[in-house]
């Protein structure tokens, strides 16, 4: 099996079962690449591999959890035993809750389970997935941001990002922050990580208000997960380039 899986770049996606994380899987079976469908729900996670193969896409189930150590640890020991690396890992998962929300009125219990699936969800997978990543010969860190997680943007007048959010945004702009601190500590190495904005998605975090597309949403975090060794790393993009913090 190591044998196989060592001639084929691996991959996982969280949150891969449905919406973007599961366009970002097909993106990158399309490729040729094995990957990882991350998702706590079984059938879903079931169905979505079921799927992603009969497109023909090489892909495999992993059940997790980012909210839960020990799901998270043994979906590390999944993959360790069946391909000895990780080679790019894409931390897509995450919740919305409510929008909008006013930072005087939201439900404290709200920002909680928020800053536990967007934040604390995607230090724990990449600490998990760490090790493995650091056996690839080009490995890749892409965390789903969002443009209402920039400062530069929330701070310009006349910029419409869909009202206050006194919970999901600063999750974002603290997905932000974490990820140019991930970059710092890995500036030594060759691993390289980045995050997307998809843009305003129709998917069931907004109700699929969204203009656009889950397949169209999974352009950049796709192309953020194919970067050349010599490509950015502790940035944030959108399909046009370069986002402002």
């Amino acid at each position: 099996m190591l044998a196989v899986m060592s001639e084929k770049t691996i991959a996982l996606v969280t949150g891969a079962n449905k919406g973007i994380g599961y366009e970002i899987a097909a993106g990158l079976g399309a490729l040729g690449w094995n990957v990882g469908v991350g998702a706590r729900d079984e059938q879903r996670r079931k169905d979505a591999v079921a799927k992603l193969r009969a497109a023909g896409a090489d892909a495999f189930g992993v059940p997790l959890d980012v909210t839960d150590d020990e799901s998270v640890n043994a979906a590390a020991q999944l993959i360790e035993k069946r391909a000895g690396r990780l080679d790019v890992l894409v931390n897509n998962a995450g919740v919305a809750g409510s929008w909008p929300d006013e930072p005087t009125t939201v439900d404290l219990e709200t920002v909680r389970r928020l800053v536990e699936t967007n934040v604390i969800g995607v230090i724990r997978v990449t600490n998990a997935m760490l090790p493995l990543l650091r056996h690839s010969a080009h490995p890749r860190i892409v965390n789903q941001s969002s443009h209402v997680g920039s400062l530069a943007l929330q701070t310009t007048p006349g910029v419409d990002l869909g009202g206050i959010s006194g919970a999901y945004a600063p999750t974002k702009t603290y997905l932000n922050a974490v990820t140019i601190q991930y970059a710092k500590e890995l500036s030594d190495t060759n691993i390289l990580i980045n995050n997307a904005c998809p843009g305003y998605v129709a998917t069931d975090l907004n109700g699929f208000s969204g203009t656009q597309t889950a397949e169209q949403g999974a352009v950049i975090a796709i192309r953020l997960a194919t970067l050349p060794d010599d490509g950015p790393t502790g940035r944030l993009f959108d399909d046009e380039g370069v986002v402002p913090w």
